[in-house]
């Protein structure tokens, strides 16, 4: 007998070029919006970079009501208004009754640095004793997704993946393994990342990040030959994940479903990528194989690349190794193009957005792609979407430190 089905079943998104909700995100990724602009959340007169990711006019108030959101941190706001969207486009109503049989995982890795820091200032400051105890539990990696089960009482478990780029989709595939091995009916899973100036000031010290220098403009231009960095972002999604018998019995609407995911850990140096691509590969290489599909399967590969000049002809390489004797490369989109690296929600957005696009039937564009670099020779959709059949979409996920995650989502047929 084999393993379950697992289903999608429901969509929430927060993202910077859309804000809340599935539709809104849906046309504009298709649409090729980007939610890169001026950072706003901090005086940028310091540094070089001035851009990012950013989600603009975020009012959570609008979507969860004002109960319970003055000691919550941002990216626990991003998280809540994801999880509550998605539990509506899912038509789940969680009760006293079935909340035991919900659970919750996601992918966040640095937390609040901005509640770490403005609690760790006062009890530095003025010493520990004067320190608000309500805003501490902000400053723990799990605060994110506690929170979201404590407020929509979702009592099966919850799980916080904090393994940086990847953890979104390794979120996804941790789900996906419950709901298989028959602990869970229904999971929602995904990721989530806050932006604020002081993980902005990690990545900028560290020159990952993007900056207008030698001729080359601060953009997001993965592939491109003027690329030179990352644009930071943030945001949220969760996918409802569900056994299929169960969505089958409850009459739900089902998108798509997760047909399998890989992982591979490469790591050399915790700030650097490998050269190679070997780990991507044999994620990609993996997850087509839990699949049941050959590479000329897929029809749509969401890239992972950020920008970087590294990290980009990683995944270049790593995709020619897999796809490189396929009769035809898959169309390739680069999302991060237009939301920025949002390191552990990056993941879960691209899934998002596969949804939408099988939904939707295109492969969304890349933006700011000019200039060809022999070295990423990826079959690129520029410009505008493209309207074409997606029945299999391979996403993919990776950074700097070895951790390598390839997922398959395809359109649902019985």
């Amino acid at each position: 007998m084999g393993y379950p089905r697992v289903v999608i079943t429901g969509l929430g998104v927060v993202s910077p070029n859309s804000g809340v909700g599935k539709e809104a995100f849906s046309r504009a990724i298709s649409a090729g919006v980007s939610g890169i602009r001026k950072i706003s959340l901090f005086d940028t007169a310091p540094y070089k970079v001035k851009t990012a990711g950013e989600v603009k006019d975020f009012d959570p108030q609008a979507v969860l009501g004002r109960g319970g959101l003055r000691v919550l941190d941002r990216g626990t706001k991003l998280l809540c208004c994801a999880v509550k969207t998605a539990l509506e486009d899912a038509r789940i109503n969680i009760s006293e009754e079935n909340s035991r049989t919900i659970g919750i995982a996601a992918g966040n890795t640095l937390g609040s640095l901005q509640s770490i820091c403005d609690f760790d200032k006062v009890a530095l400051s003025e010493g520990p004793q004067y320190v608000n105890p309500s805003l501490f539990p902000n400053t723990v990696i799990n605060a994110q997704v506690s929170q979201a089960s404590i407020r929509f009482k979702i009592k099966g478990f919850n799980v916080t993946i904090s393994n940086g780029f990847s953890a979104g989709l390794d979120a996804l595939i941790y789900a996906a393994n419950f709901i298989r091995l028959g602990r869970k009916k229904i999971i929602l899973a995904g990721g989530v990342e806050e932006f604020c100036e002081q993980t902005f000031i990690g990545f900028y010290k560290a020159g990952f990040l993007s900056e207008a220098k030698e001729g080359k403009p601060e953009l997001s231009c993965p592939f491109d030959q003027r690329r030179n960095g990352a644009v930071l972002g943030e945001g949220a999604a969760v996918l409802v994940l569900e056994e299929l018998d169960s969505a089958l019995q409850r009459g739900a609407r089902i998108f798509a479903e997760l047909k399998g995911g890989g992982t591979f850990f490469d790591g050399s140096r915790i700030d650097k990528y490998k050269r190679g691509g070997r780990g991507l590969a044999f994620a990609m290489r993996l997850s087509l194989e839990k699949a049941s599909l050959s590479p000329q399967g897929i029809d749509y590969l969401s890239c992972g690349a950020n920008s970087t000049a590294e990290g980009d002809e990683l995944e270049a390489r790593a995709v020619r190794e897999v796809f490189g004797k396929s009769p035809r490369m898959p169309a390739a989109s680069c999302l991060k193009s237009m939301l920025g690296e949002s390191f552990s929600a990056a993941g879960a957005l691209q899934s998002a957005a596969a949804v939408c696009a099988i939904e939707k039937q295109i492969v969304p564009p890349t933006l700011n792609y000019q200039e060809k670099d022999p070295l990423c020779d990826v079959a690129l959709v520029t410009e505008k979407a493209d309207s074409r059949r997606v029945d299999n979409v391979l996403i993919n996920a990776f950074g700097p430190g070895g951790s390598n995650t390839s997922v398959v989502i395809s359109k649902f047929t019985i």
